[in-house]
């Protein structure tokens, strides 16, 4: 059993990086749905499929020419035992803006530069760069 589903996300995806495989399969929920979502759209991964009979969620990892991954890093920010909550004015920037963190606030997951535009703050969950 898992305790943390968006850290073992994350602890996936880094091990398929590190092994070279192609795609990763991680048990679904509409969290890391919509994780998956945000990053196809800021180009981390190629993209994703949902399975249903054990249902699923299929990551196909996005390479670049030379073989290296397009996701140089992942960390997970807020834990279980530590949340980190950031108002709206100390949304972090990973990487000098480079990067990108996840943010949950009330009106769903949203990137750092979206939860920006739209002055709302939230909890950390983790950055990607």
């Amino acid at each position: 059993m898992v305790n943390d589903p968006v850290s073992d996300m994350l602890t996936r995806i880094r091990n398929a990086i590190l092994a070279r495989h192609d795609r990763v399969e991680i048990p679904l929920s509409k969290l890391k749905l919509r994780i998956a979502e945000i990053l196809k759209d800021e180009g981390y991964i190629e993209d994703y499929s949902v399975q249903t009979s054990p249902s699923s969620l299929i990551l196909n990892l996005k390479y670049l020419r030379d073989r290296s991954s397009a996701i140089a890093g992942l960390k997970r920010t807020s834990k279980p035992g530590r949340r980190i909550y950031v108002g709206h004015g100390n949304l972090p920037k990973v990487l000098g803006g480079m990067g990108t963190a996840i943010i949950s606030t009330s009106r769903g997951l949203l990137t750092d530069k979206a939860a920006r535009q739209q002055n709302i703050g939230g909890e950390v969950l983790c950055e990607v760069w």
